[in-house]
């Protein structure tokens, strides 16, 4: 479904992505995980058209995607949930999800949409006539998702969804992104910080250092992995 192929982004003079090869098969869940700086949030955008590669190639369901703009790639079943959720904070719950709806069709199927989006989060059915700003930021964070899910996506781009949250909400988030790949059979990229999370979640994974992919492997194998234990799964990747 996704095939990324040497790519490499700058900002400015600074290199961020250095050779990346990665691939994302339909159906599965891959989860990229590396410390803080590493370039994750980085390779997402890029996939996404908001940051531009310098060279390589980005393939979705067989089509170049690295030149195209954004919005385009959107339309070609591709929605990301950015970090830090960046839903608009004086807007209802509803209204946050009408927005989302636009880009499938139009909102043609809204009303089964949106019921479809309740059944995966049914805390947002409660609090639909309430400003998303002053929701928790674990409800913000399935607001966010909703509202990606109201495209109908083949492929959910996630970044960081725990950033920030209390634990409890943090399962039921991880939960949802299950239930939504093998439900729902959206297709998952996830970036997190939580190593350990991230990891039993996946079918495969992949570890970024300094713009660069240096281990890879199924969720499990990186999970027995020694070094991965000592760099992220004993207080590594917190720093």
């Amino acid at each position: 479904m996704l095939e990324i192929k040497n790519i490499e982004t700058f900002y400015g003079k600074i290199q961020a992505l250095r050779s990346v090869d990665l691939i994302v098969n339909t159906g599965e869940i891959v989860s990229l995980i590396g410390a803080n700086g590493a370039g994750k949030s980085t390779l997402l955008m890029t996939v996404s058209g908001v940051n531009k590669a310098k060279s390589g190639q980005i393939i979705f369901d067989g089509s170049n995607i690295e030149n195209e703009e954004p919005h385009k790639i959107v339309n070609l079943g591709i929605s990301q949930v950015p970090e830090g959720r960046r839903i608009f904070s004086k807007l209802t719950v509803e209204e946050n999800l009408m927005l989302g709806s636009y880009v499938n069709e139009k909102g043609k199927n809204y009303e089964r949409d949106i019921k479809e989006v309740f059944e995966l989060f049914p805390i947002l059915s409660d609090r639909k006539k309430q400003r998303g700003g002053t929701l928790s930021g674990g409800e913000q964070q399935m607001l966010a998702i909703a509202r990606a899910m109201m495209g109908k996506p083949k492929m959910l781009l996630l970044d960081e969804p725990s950033l920030g949250i209390a634990p409890k909400l943090v399962n039921q988030i991880f939960i949802s992104i299950k239930n939504i790949n093998k439900e729902k059979k959206v297709t998952i990229f996830l970036v997190e910080q939580n190593a350990k999370k991230a990891l039993e979640l996946a079918d495969r994974a992949y570890v970024l250092v300094n713009g660069k992919v240096t281990i890879k492997g199924t969720g499990q194998e990186l999970l027995k992995n020694q070094d991965i234990q000592a760099a992220y799964l004993e207080g590594g990747a917190k720093k």
